[in-house]
């Protein structure tokens, strides 16, 4: 059985998504950097960074990144269709997202981590450019992955998923529906997904785009 230690409203929900798409037994540990539990001190034998998603695999090998677990799932179990279409430009939309949005969502979320002591002020100023920086980001990904979400038999690949999830922090999707709403709304397209919709229900059940 796979082991998926996460939280809700975090990153997990697009693992769990993926495993379902895989048809393999898995369960959930409650587990994050920013509570403590006796999920998180397991989480952090296994992952010093204590970083979610995290994904043991029956064999007990340890995966972490979000872009790498969902590569691997794509490819373990090519019937999930995770990795079906452009497969070159489906691996590299999802470093595209790792490298530019998520990264710049880790800043805006702990800005001392890179400012030290510095003041409220600073923290702020590179939490708000950063987070200036991650909405052009998103509207770049639009322009280049649009037509890139979604599997021959109309089903959301890795990088639907992982786009649908991960725009649903720092305002992303509200800056979408003005900046590129045709992407937007091909967002939207993912979240109504049989599969996809009941797991981002469980993780925001109070979620909309304002």
């Amino acid at each position: 059985m796979y082991t998926l230690y996460g939280t809700d409203e975090s990153g997990s929900c697009m693992i769990e998504i993926a495993l379902q798409r895989c048809a393999v037994p898995w369960h959930r540990v409650d587990a994050s950097s920013w509570q403590e539990s006796e999920g998180s001190e397991a989480l952090a034998r296994i992952n010093p960074l204590k970083q979610i998603p995290t994904l043991v695999t029956p064999g007990g090998q340890v995966l972490t990144e979000s872009a790498a677990i969902l590569i691997h799932l794509g490819l373990e179990f090519p019937d999930s269709h995770l990795l079906n279409g452009d497969r070159a430009q489906i691996i590299r939309g999802l470093v595209y997202i790792a490298a530019n949005c998520y990264s710049a969502i880790g800043i805006i979320d702990y800005p001392q981590r890179w400012l030290g002591n510095a003041n409220e002020a600073a923290q702020v100023q590179l939490a708000t450019g950063t987070r200036r920086y991650l909405h052009q980001a998103w509207v770049v990904f639009a322009d280049q992955f649009e037509q890139q979400l979604f599997a021959p038999n109309g089903e959301p690949n890795a990088l639907g998923i992982m786009a649908a999830a991960v725009s649903r922090w720092d305002d992303a999707r509200e800056a979408l529906g003005g900046l590129a709403p045709g992407f937007a709304q091909t967002l939207a397209q993912v979240d109504a997904d049989p599969v996809v919709a009941p797991v981002f229900a469980r993780h925001w059940p109070e979620w909309k785009v304002s």
